[in-house]
């Protein structure tokens, strides 16, 4: 429903016998009170008419139609208003940013598409205290200048939860078109409504629980190959440098978003990932009722996590990495092929990455 549903609205739309004059329903029914229409109140109440139930015994009792259809009703209305309350993350809205986003098209480092990316995160957090974290890193083709972007949402505990996702795409891939509508550009779009309903959770400048920071990491793809160094570039940069400075002790948990808009949602255990927040990820996806699409399958995963983690910060990797039909021509599904794109994700997947991220936000926030 959109809007508030007044109680006489809520029942005519539930139960449109409501809508009819009462005295005919009583007739239809063959309830007495259809009778001696003209008889005084006073008589009827002093003879136990049945327009007064307290003494009448066919209204007094339980299983009077009158009263089976008005508890009906009544139970309806209630779960409808339930219902209301119960929000689920916009999913729909992450899809149009992530839509809004991949657009930008191939967006490589080096490449003009990936200085869009950049302008396109500036625009979506030019209200927000945004860090450009901007770093030289050596790579098989040289130097190559690369940001990430680190946007903080304070918070009145004494502590930080990151989300974070990386926002380029495969330079290998740069010559195929490669958008990735999933890889990268979904969780893009996620974090970035994310950091929209936190701002709508704020009282007065500041979240209730940790301050959460939405991190955009750079440099995520291989130059060449997925060999050595030749990855995690902005992850690496990031987890050097607030180890330098001691933040990352102030650091409570790591959540990493990747490949999550997959419409055939399947998201795998992370084995190298904390213990005890695989727990929590597992039971923020109980409490929203998204057990089925999480922890199925597991596996080791290399990824941006991966650099926090050795450092001793709780880290996750949220991670659907089986993606698309797998095939001697394309033995890893749509994955890093010119086939992922928007038709792939949908806004269902984004939903229910949504609900289970900021349900774990909580479940950190209470730890």
């Amino acid at each position: 429903m959109s809007g508030a549903v007044g109680m006489t609205d809520l029942v005519s739309q539930l139960d449109p016998m409501s809508q009819l004059d009462p005295m005919s329903q009583k007739r239809d029914m063959g309830h007495p009170c259809g009778e001696d229409d003209a008889e005084p109140r006073s008589q009827k109440r002093d003879r136990g008419h049945p327009e007064f139930p307290s003494s009448h015994p066919c209204c007094a009792r339980m299983g009077h139609p009158l009263f089976l259809r008005l508890a009906t009703v009544l139970l309806l209305a209630t779960s409808c208003l339930v219902g209301q309350a119960q929000q689920h993350f916009r999913g729909d809205k992450a899809l149009e940013i992530a839509r809004q986003f991949v657009a930008i098209g191939p967006r490589w480092v080096t490449s003009p598409g990936h200085a869009k990316a950049e302008e396109f995160l500036r625009g979506q957090f030019k209200h927000d205290k945004v860090e450009e974290d901007a770093f030289t890193a050596n790579t098989p083709i040289g130097p190559v200048a690369m940001r990430n972007f680190i946007v903080r949402l304070p918070g009145k505990k004494d502590g930080v939860i990151v989300l974070a996702t990386h926002y380029e795409t495969n330079y290998p891939l740069r010559n195929i078109g490669f958008v990735g509508a999933n890889d990268g550009g979904s969780t893009t779009g996620m974090l970035i409504e994310i950091g929209n309903e936190l701002h709508s959770q704020m009282k007065d400048g500041m979240l209730a629980g940790y301050s959460v920071w939405l991190v955009f990491l750079d440099g995520e793809e291989a130059i060449e190959s997925w060999q050595g160094t030749d990855n995690t570039y902005g992850s690496r940069h990031l987890a050097a440098k607030w180890g330098a400075d001691g933040t990352l002790k102030r650091v409570k948990a790591f959540l990493l978003a990747d490949m999550l808009g997959d419409k055939d949602l399947d998201v795998q255990k992370e084995t190298q990932s904390t213990g005890w927040l695989i727990d929590l990820v597992a039971r923020a996806a109980r409490n929203t009722g998204h057990a089925k699409y999480f922890f199925a399958k597991e596996q080791a995963e290399e990824d941006d996590h991966m650099p926090f983690l050795k450092r001793g910060v709780p880290s996750i990797d949220i991670i659907d990495a089986d993606y698309g039909p797998h095939t001697q021509a394309q033995p890893d599904g749509w994955h890093h092929t010119a086939q992922d794109t928007m038709d792939k994700i949908s806004a269902k997947s984004l939903t229910i990455a949504g609900d289970v991220f900021l349900e774990a936000i909580k479940l950190v926030d209470g730890k």
